[in-house]
């Protein structure tokens, strides 16, 4: 029997396998680039931080360590339930859409690696700008860490096997219609499972334009947790930081 799942981001993200197979995401990379980018934001220590559809909160944990207070949220309730075991006064976890304003400030709002262009149409992704907007006090900055788009299609490679845990998941990737999609395909305990992720492949100038309909102003413009100059041939990372 194949078991499949219709709306992706609210069904793969919130099943275990999609933690195993990306379980070896690199921590040290992910702490290099929050200690760069709060550097160069000149946030204080006890800065107000909103980590926006922030997983299992690999990202949160470590602002916290940093010094900050951080909230992480996710729409994924298993990914927060994980999540809330590292809570304490200054680190927080709750269950929500990044399409709706939080409801309170923050210093800075971090919505990072490619948790953007889920959606099937351009409203919800002007409506999380904008719920960025609403949670950002007057001195705040918004940050998004996007894939190059450029760069992932020109290095897109159509198919692969990953062996994770003893599953080995078949990894197929196609651009259709403006989308990047990757199709996920395992047997699990004699179980057949079939996953798609789905991501819109924005450009640069594709985020000026949302920006623009969202009433933002954007900043600066970044390729890598280095936080060096973007290239959009060359730069692996869309990193973009706006008002």
């Amino acid at each position: 029997m194949l078991k499949e799942q219709s709306t992706w981001y609210a069904s793969w993200f919130d099943t275990p396998f999609y933690h195993t197979l990306y379980k070896d995401r690199d921590y040290e990379e992910a702490e290099l680039f929050m200690s760069n980018i709060t550097q160069h934001l000149s946030l204080p220590e006890q800065s107000r931080i909103l980590d926006l559809a922030c997983g299992k909160g690999r990202h949160s944990i470590f602002l916290n360590r940093l010094g900050y207070n951080v909230t992480g949220v996710d729409l994924s309730e298993n990914s927060i339930a994980h999540a809330k075991q590292f809570e304490n006064e200054t680190l927080e976890f709750k269950v929500h859409d990044m399409c709706q304003p939080f409801g309170s400030t923050f210093d800075a709002v971090f919505n990072l690696f490619t948790s953007f262009g889920y959606f099937e149409d351009d409203e919800n992704n002007i409506n999380t700008i904008k719920s960025i907007k609403a949670n950002l006090n007057n001195y705040g900055f918004g940050v998004i860490d996007f894939m190059n788009s450029e760069y992932v299609i020109d290095n897109l490679v159509d198919e692969n096997t990953k062996t994770v845990d003893g599953i080995d998941f078949l990894l197929k990737r196609r651009l259709e219609n403006g989308y990047i999609f990757k199709d996920i395909s395992f047997m699990h305990e004699g179980e057949a499972y079939h996953f798609e992720e789905r991501v819109r492949a924005f450009t640069l100038d594709d985020f000026k334009l949302l920006f623009k309909k969202a009433d933002v102003d954007l900043l600066e413009v970044y390729g890598d947790y280095n936080l060096n100059r973007f290239n959009s041939k060359t730069s692996e990372r869309l990193i973009l930081i706006f008002k």
